[in-house]
């Protein structure tokens, strides 16, 4: 979910919380006031006020949470977009003369995702083997045309 999504969430129940807590506390005092028969000095009613303070203040501190997600800032998460505006200042042109046709589609495949793709998805696109294309990035690494980048269990591969 968004954090704007989970904010309104959170906002919603922590107003949910607090109405509960308020009726609650209607009941504690009139329980209260019928079962206590020292009147406004009893120890019930001190002990019911820093309950309803307490549950309140954990209330406000959950609706503060959930206003804080709803207006915060989204931060980008996909990792591929943050280094294709990065490839797209310092990217050079590609000598097509020096490479045979697989090279070629691999790059060509390449600079259509903007200079950056994941290494599965360059398999899945060219539908050349995991081993196939793995020995053409190699070439392409060693020619200085692209890079690639080790990003968890993946490559990205990016031109350079």
């Amino acid at each position: 979910m968004k954090n704007k999504n989970v904010g309104f969430l959170i906002v919603g129940i922590s107003i949910i919380i607090g109405i509960l807590i308020l009726i609650f506390n209607l009941t504690l005092n009139k329980i209260a006031k019928d079962s206590c028969t020292m009147g406004p000095t009893c120890p019930m009613y001190q002990t019911i006020g820093t309950q309803t303070w307490i549950s309140l203040s954990i209330a406000v501190l959950v609706l503060i949470i959930g206003l804080f997600l709803i207006f915060s800032k989204e931060e980008e998460r996909i990792i591929v977009k943050k280094i294709k505006e990065k490839v797209e200042v310092k990217r050079k042109l590609v000598d097509y003369s020096k490479l045979d046709k697989d090279e070629k589609l691999i790059v060509k495949i390449i600079e259509e995702a903007n200079g950056a793709i994941f290494q599965a998805d360059l398999v899945e696109k060219s539908g050349f083997s995991k081993v196939k294309v793995t020995r053409i990035l190699d070439k392409l690494e060693g020619k200085q045309i692209i890079e690639r980048k080790r990003r968890g269990m993946t490559n990205i591969v990016l031109l350079k």
